[in-house]
């Protein structure tokens, strides 16, 4: 079964910082990527980052320079560190993971966490 647990979302003022976590469990294969992205109320939601399995990260435009995603391959853990946030930034934050066969380089499965809720206030 697979399992996306998130953790690290809560309330900042802006200006300040958190760290949300996502840890993968249970999935077949081999990651293709893990990313990031969220979804205000009454928005759509927005792809944030991503890091693939070789370390090659993308950023939204509007959070360049101020997020960083990580990822601990032996943990299969994808880290966002979220840096003068923004009151902008609050939303519900969802990690998803892409999978592959590990013998392809294309990817054929992927899974959501269940978000986690990141509120900054000015």
């Amino acid at each position: 079964q697979v399992q996306l647990v998130e953790s690290g979302g809560g309330s900042a003022q802006a200006g300040g910082s958190l760290q949300l976590s996502c840890a993968a469990s249970g999935y077949p294969g081999c990651i293709f990527d893990m990313s990031w992205f969220r979804q205000a109320p009454g928005e759509e939601r927005e792809f944030v980052s991503a890091i693939t399995s070789r370390g090659r990260t993308t950023y939204v435009p509007s959070v360049r320079g101020r997020f960083t995603i990580s990822r601990d391959n032996a943990k299969t853990a994808v880290y966002l560190q979220m840096n003068n946030l923004k009151p902008d930034d609050t939303a519900m934050y969802y990690c998803k993971v892409r999978t592959r066969p590990c013998d392809s380089a294309n990817y054929d499965n992927e899974y959501w966490g269940q978000g986690t809720q990141v509120t900054v206030s000015s």
